[in-house]
């Protein structure tokens, strides 16, 4: 099986919105139950797995500084969430019988292990799960720029991008009618056009370093494991040949 697989290690990037479910704020326990099962479908092909997750549920740093606060404190404050939101994973994932390992940017031994590269890489390649918390560690960078510097730090095949929708679209399809959708973009399309698959930092780093993007619906069940195969819809960003 494991022959066929289009991808062997990845690095899959969750929105803090996509935990919440139905809920107004915070977290989904049925959410998370079902996502955690989705990753061990996926980890029993033999994938190699890591995740980054955000933290627009809780708390996002953008959003509290233009209410006024100032932006390094707003952004520490979301790196927090995500660290929250990694706690909830792990024991959502731990639940589906994963071994995992939360791996901070930010010094916490309490509950998780500080980001080490190499130790890291181990992990995964003795069957555990590796979630990076804290995004970069530093102010005024996304997680998403965190989901692509750690995806390139861990020589991952591809960035998986979990969003609300089946793919790239040209406008949000929630928002605007008869918007057109891609299969597959380049990532100077993507820059050019202004799409909004990740923030610019991120499309250009997973550019520099030729590592692909794959948008899917994280709503849509067993849509991860068709992915990992190249089935099933959704867009691929990658450099053209």
């Amino acid at each position: 099986m494991l022959d066929h697989l289009k991808f062997r290690r990845v690095l899959i990037k969750l929105s803090g919105e996509g935990l919440m479910g139905d809920c107004k704020y915070g977290l989904d326990d049925k959410i998370l139950t079902r996502i955690a099962g989705e990753i061990r479908s996926v980890f029993d092909y033999g994938i190699q797995i890591c995740l980054v997750i955000g933290g627009g549920n809780i708390f996002r740093g953008v959003s509290g500084a233009s209410k006024g606060m100032e932006r390094t404190s707003a952004d520490y404050m979301g790196m927090l969430a995500t660290v929250i939101n990694s706690i909830a994973m792990q024991n959502a994932l731990e639940s589906a019988g994963l071994i995992t390992r939360i791996q901070s940017a930010i010094p916490m031994d309490t509950i998780c292990e500080p980001y080490i590269l190499r130790r890291a890489i181990r992990h995964m390649e003795k069957g555990r799960v590796v979630i990076f918390a804290a995004g970069t560690g530093n102010p005024f960078f996304t997680t998403d720029t965190a989901a692509a510097l750690r995806a390139v730090e861990m020589k991952c095949d591809v960035l998986i991008k979990a969003t609300q929708v089946d793919g790239v679209y040209s406008s949000d399809p929630h928002k605007t009618k008869n918007t057109l959708r891609y299969d597959r973009l380049t990532f100077v399309d993507v820059l050019t056009n202004d799409l909004h698959v990740m923030d610019t930092t991120a499309i250009t780093l997973c550019r520099e370093n030729n590592l692909p993007i794959l948008v899917f619906n994280l709503h849509e069940c067993g849509a991860f494991a068709k992915v990992i195969f190249g089935k099933g819809r959704f867009t691929i960003v990658e450099e053209r040949n």
